[in-house]
């Protein structure tokens, strides 16, 4: 009889089996060179920490490429549903079909779960040569609301009979507002929706990371200047849950403040924060901000430390313990099939959901494994040409020689 079991949440939070279901997407592209390399990783990992007592019990689901072409859709129902059911899985690089349909597989399955937070840590391994002078002084974690912003895909196109009623309706309602726009009959529209209970609920999870983990601050980063109903309205609403909710306290005359155990809560302009990054990267510490800021910034983040190639994610609903983990970077379908892809990503954001089950001893593993690889330099190709003196391997041999560092 198999003791494999479904993770459940409960009032005291998640009740992780000893053999938990976890469903995946392999991925397309690279994502299946990527998949077996990290599998035989992870379950390393878990061996080594933890024996034969506790186990991953892998269930696939389809998705993206492999999904069109075995069920003639993109993203089955059966896929959603078992990522609802078992609560927490991993996917590799989804292809985004061109065309009408879904314009994005990762933004379906982050609305259709609400997985409100998009979780992004950003930390540099040591070893790994980068465009900036000291990565080691960028160790970030970025909230990015995931449900709202542009990414809701609320557009019109230009010279659609939509966008024609939308401008009609604006002229009509706002003739003022409406005169800001130059050029009408061939302007696209968008609609930036941003709620107080959504930026609420994402400032509270930002905020309960920090004091879990001991961080020191939490930035609001916004373009309330500009646009004070939605983005101003972000930073306003995240202050005002800071003090409500967390006891916050004001820092001086202006809107910072500071929680009791010490924790700062703070704001930046997003384009003044793109610089922040580069010149105070000790300044920050946990960032919340809107989806699109959260998009630019991960990325120019990872870029300071080596690159979207070790980046890891995870959209994660705090409330209802859903979280879908994921490597971060593309498919890279010039690499596929030939054993050379990095699977860093894909394995740190393993390192992501063990934690958050509350495997810390298995998630530990796979870092330290990282780690060990790097400092042998051993490493795959993309790796390697940051990192002198280091000898470029496969997907495949590079999964070899985590596993060693493992036991």
């Amino acid at each position: 009889m198999s003791k494999a079991a479904p993770i459940t949440m409960t009032p005291q939070g998640l009740n992780v089996p000893n053999f938990p279901i976890i469903p995946h997407i392999i991925g397309d592209g690279s994502g299946p060179d990527i998949w077996r390399a990290a599998k035989r990783v992870i379950d390393a990992a878990v061996s080594a920490a933890y024996g034969d007592t506790c186990a991953i019990e892998w269930m696939e689901v389809l998705a993206g490429q492999k999904a069109f072409d075995t069920v003639g859709t993109w993203l089955p129902n059966e896929t959603v549903e078992a990522f609802r059911k078992y609560l927490i899985g991993i996917k590799g690089p989804l292809t985004t079909p061109v065309g009408g349909g879904i314009r994005s597989l990762n933004v379906a399955l982050r609305q259709g779960l609400d997985l409100y937070c998009c979780v992004r840590p950003v930390r540099y391994f040591n070893g790994i040569e980068t465009p900036v002078k000291d990565p080691s002084l960028v160790d970030m974690v970025i909230f990015r609301e995931n449900t709202e912003d542009i990414y809701a895909g609320i557009e019109f196109k230009e010279g659609s009979k939509d966008a024609a009623v939308f401008y009609e309706w604006l002229s009509q309602t706002y003739p003022d507002r409406a005169g800001k726009v130059r050029f009408p009959n061939t302007s696209g529209f968008g609609i930036k929706p941003v709620s107080k209970e959504g930026t609420e609920r994402l400032v509270r999870s930002a905020i309960q990371y920090a004091i879990e983990t001991g961080r020191t601050s939490v930035t609001l980063v916004h373009k309330g200047n500009i646009m004070k109903f939605t983005e101003g309205g972000f930073r306003d609403w995240g202050y005002e849950l800071a003090k409500r909710e967390f006891g916050a306290e004001p820092i001086g005359k202006g809107p910072w403040c500071r929680l009791p155990n010490g924790i700062v809560i703070k704001d930046c302009i997003c384009d003044a924060f793109l610089q922040e990054i580069l010149i105070h990267p000790k300044d920050h510490s946990v960032v919340a901000t809107l989806n699109l800021n959260g998009d630019y910034c991960s990325d120019a983040l990872a870029a300071q430390v080596g690159g979207i190639g070790i980046a890891p994610g995870a959209n994660i609903n705090y409330k209802t313990g859903h979280a879908v983990f994921e490597a971060t970077h593309g498919t890279a379908p010039a690499l596929a099939n030939l054993d050379k892809a990095n699977p860093c990503s894909f394995l740190l954001s393993a390192e992501m959901m063990l934690r958050y089950m509350g495997w810390v001893e298995a998630a530990d593993r796979i870092v330290a494994a990282i780690e060990g690889a790097i400092a042998d330099k051993t490493v795959t190709a993309d790796l390697a040409e940051m990192i002198p003196g280091s000898t470029a391997v496969s997907t495949s041999k590079f999964g070899d020689a985590l596993i060693a560092h493992l036991k």
